[in-house]
């Protein structure tokens, strides 16, 4: 989701504007927070069209306003052109009441912050396992 999420208490979706809430209730259910990284929120909601769970990343308004939404439009665009086998697809963007938002599939599980506080360190072997995936996704990213 482009930076490290940090999980949240279970809180409503009400958490948001209702504009924003309003704005998407023909499209998504959201149903609560997930997770706040430095730019964003995101939030599990359901795909009232597909049927389907997905996760929403919102800009947080308050760098909305100190750098504006250009930085978050960039994400966008570029999250919508990557295609790599370790990257979620983009699925829906755009805006809501003026907040950008993104779209992309929810992915049940355990955190790799939550994994690290249970178990410490990774055996080595895993580690370098995801330390190449993340080096290939980082190539891949900057190549395109």
């Amino acid at each position: 989701m482009g930076e490290s999420a940090r999980p949240t208490p279970s809180a409503p979706a009400s958490a948001l504007p209702a504009g924003v809430v309003a704005a998407l209730a023909d499209r998504y259910r959201l149903v609560r927070p997930l997770g706040e990284g430095g730019m964003a929120t995101v939030y599990l909601a359901e795909d009232l069209r597909h049927g389907r769970q997905v996760a929403i990343k919102f800009l947080k308004p308050e760098l909305g306003a100190a750098i504006g939404p250009a930085r978050f439009a960039a994400e966008i665009r570029v999250t919508a052109t990557l295609q790599h086998p370790h990257l979620l697809p983009l699925f829906d963007s755009g805006e809501a009441a003026g907040q950008l938002f993104y779209v992309m599939p929810f992915v049940a599980g355990e955190t790799f912050r939550a994994r690290l506080a249970r178990e410490g360190q990774l055996p080595l072997g895993e580690a370098v396992r995801l330390t190449r995936a993340v080096a290939a996704i980082r190539h891949h990213r900057h190549r395109t």
